[in-house]
C-alpha cells in the first residue's frame, strides 16, 4: 500500500511538473505580455491624472501621439502572442510588418518627443531635466536595436520572439519609474530586467538551457542601462555641456 501511494504521488507529482512547462511553453509570452499592459496601466496611472488631462500650461500635442503609439505596441504585443497561440501565424506575419513600422516610427519620434518634453520641463515648468536625456535615449536604442535584430531573424521564431519580448520589457522602464518606491531608488532597470530573467528561467525550466539570444543580448543591455543611470543622475559636466547644446540652451 506505502509503495502505491509513493508510485502514485511520483506519477501526480511528474503529471503536475509536465503540465507547469507544457503551460509555460505555450503560454508564457502571452502571459507576460497581459503583465506587461497590466504593471504599463498601473504605473501610468500615478501620473494620467487631471494634472496632466487637464493640464495648466497644457503638454504638447506631440507628447499624446506619443502616448498612443507606445499603447498601440502593447496592444500589438497581447494581439501577436495570442495569433501564435491559435495558430494564426499568417496573419501574425502580415500584422508584423505593420508592427515593425510602428517601432520605427516609435524610435523616430521618441527622440524628437524627449528633446521637446525637455524643453518644455524647463520654459513652462521651471524644471531642468535634461540629464535624463540618457534614459530616454538608452530605453530607445535598445529597443530599437532589439526590434531590428527581430526584424532580421523574422524567420527564426527562437530568436524573435525572444528580442520582441526583450524589446517591449525595455520600455516598461517608463512604466516602472512611476512606481514611487521603483522610480526613487533607481530600480526601474532592475525591475524590468526581472521580467526578462523570468523568460531565461522558462527556457530552463521548457527546454534545459537558456536561449543564446539572452546571454548575447541582456548583458549589453545591462552595461547601456547602467550607463544611461549614471549620466542621469550623477550628470558630469560633459554630458550636461552636450545636453544643453542639443536643446539649444
Amino acid at each position: 500500500m506505502a509503495v502505491g501511494n509513493v508510485g502514485f504521488a511520483t506519477r501526480s507529482q511528474t503529471s503536475a511538473t509536465s503540465g507547469f512547462k507544457t503551460f509555460l511553453g505555450r503560454y508564457f509570452y502571452f502571459c507576460m505580455a497581459l503583465l506587461i499592459a497590466g504593471l504599463s496601466v498601473w504605473g501610468f496611472s500615478q501620473t494620467v491624472d487631471t494634472r496632466l488631462l487637464h493640464a495648466k500650461p497644457p503638454r504638447p500635442l506631440l507628447l499624446w501621439f506619443h502616448g498612443a503609439a507606445f499603447s498601440a505596441w502593447i496592444v500589438l504585443f497581447i494581439a501577436q502572442s495570442a495569433l501564435v497561440r491559435v495558430r494564426k501565424v499568417s496573419v501574425h506575419r502580415t500584422l508584423g510588418w505593420f508592427g515593425a513600422a510602428l517601432a520605427a516610427t516609435m524610435v523616430a519620434s521618441s527622440f524628437r518627443v524627449s528633446v521637446v518634453m525637455v524643453r518644455f520641463d524647463r520654459t513652462a515648468l521651471g524644471k531642468d531635466v535634461s540629464s535624463f536625456l540618457s534614459v530616454l535615449w538608452c530605453d530607445m536604442i535598445i529597443f530599437g536595436a532589439c526590434m531590428a535584430l527581430a526584424i532580421y531573424f523574422r524567420k527564426r521564431p527562437e530568436y524573435h520572439r525572444r528580442l520582441v519580448f526583450m524589446a517591449s520589457c525595455q520600455l516598461m522602464q517608463a512604466a516602472f519609474v512611476r512606481f514611487h518606491y521603483i522610480g526613487d531608488h533607481d530600480l526601474p532597470y532592475p525591475a524590468l530586467d526581472v521580467l526578462i530573467v523570468a523568460g531565461m528561467l522558462r527556457d530552463l525550466v521548457v527546454d534545459g538551457r537558456v536561449n543564446r539570444v539572452y546571454l548575447c543580448v541582456l548583458p549589453p543591455m545591462i552595461v547601456l542601462q547602467s550607463w544611461a543611470t549614471y549620466l542621469a543622475r550623477v550628470n558630469p559636466s560633459w554630458w550636461r555641456a552636450a545636453t544643453h547644446a542639443i536643446l539649444g540652451w
